[in-house]
């Protein structure tokens, strides 16, 4: 068994499902745990792999991790929204998930930036988008309960977005959730300004769409460990907020979560995917 692929590069779905054996892990298992086990297998079968080879990898580890448990939590919950991976930005402008009318929308916010200013809106894209499947046209027949996993699986998960572009209206989209590993001062940065972003991007749809009392859209944020300074510095203010006397201050991230375990990220699912009514 080898966990290289054939440019050199750690396999990293073939490599996650072999060293799962497959299976699941015990609900309780520390993912970090975990991944530190994989990165141990891989360094006695391939003693030259960097560092950085192994750390590019836990992200995506990571983030299937989460995936596969909310799916699962999706499956055995029917009052559960559905959060499902996103590609980076170069694969998905996220905003084609809304409807033509909205996405068009921004695309028209883009433009006149540019046009007027010579400056870009960019974006990058949250690790989940979180769904209202009532809003939407799904079929809860189609996510059934993961219990092997392999690397089909990782692929359904993977490519799961696809079905929803150009399909969210503007309650579609509940909120995002980014993962990592843990956070780095720059990835409390990344989130933190994406975070902001992403809900000024909300707030002009509002408008354009004259909706007077929106639900609001969530944001939050999850690592395997958070610290106090992690806490604090993302308890930043979305910038869009302080604009206005009309409007009260709000939060860029929403909640910042500790996941580091499937019991932990169902306890999280709890409190940000079951429906409020």
């Amino acid at each position: 068994m080898t966990y290289i692929d054939d440019k050199g590069s750690i396999a990293k779905a073939r490599s996650f499902c072999k060293l799962l054996h497959n299976k699941l892990p015990e609900e309780d298992k520390s993912f970090t745990e975990l991944i530190y086990e994989f990165d141990t297998k891989i360094k006695g079968k391939h003693p030259n792999i960097t560092r950085e080879a192994l750390s590019n990898a836990h992200g995506d580890w990571y983030e299937w991790l989460l995936a596969i448990s909310a799916w699962n939590y999706f499956s055995e919950n029917s009052k559960s929204y559905l959060a499902i991976t996103l590609p980076n930005i170069r694969r998905l402008d996220v905003s084609s998930l809304y409807i033509n009318e909205l996405y068009n929308q921004i695309k028209d916010l883009r433009e006149k930036i540019k046009k007027a200013t010579s400056v870009n809106l960019v974006t990058s894209n949250p690790d989940f988008v979180i769904l209202d499947p009532k809003k939407i046209n799904l079929n809860r027949s189609n996510y059934g309960i993961v219990t092997r996993v392999d690397e089909e699986v990782i692929d359904r998960l993977n490519s799961a977005y696809l079905s929803f572009v150009d399909k969210c209206g503007f309650e579609g989209i509940v909120g995002y959730l980014s993962s990592k590993l843990s956070f780095r001062p720059d990835r409390r940065l990344q989130i933190a300004h994406e975070g902001s972003l992403i809900k000024a991007l909300y707030i002009h749809l509002q408008t354009r769409q004259w909706i007077i009392s929106p639900k609001g859209l969530k944001y939050y944020a999850a690592a395997a460990k958070v610290k106090n300074s992690d806490r604090e510095a993302l308890k930043t203010v979305a910038t869009h907020s302080i604009t206005t006397v009309h409007d009260i201050p709000s939060a860029a991230v929403d909640e910042v979560f500790k996941i580091d375990s499937i019991t932990e990220a169902y306890e999280v699912y709890n409190d940000i995917l079951i429906r409020p009514d």
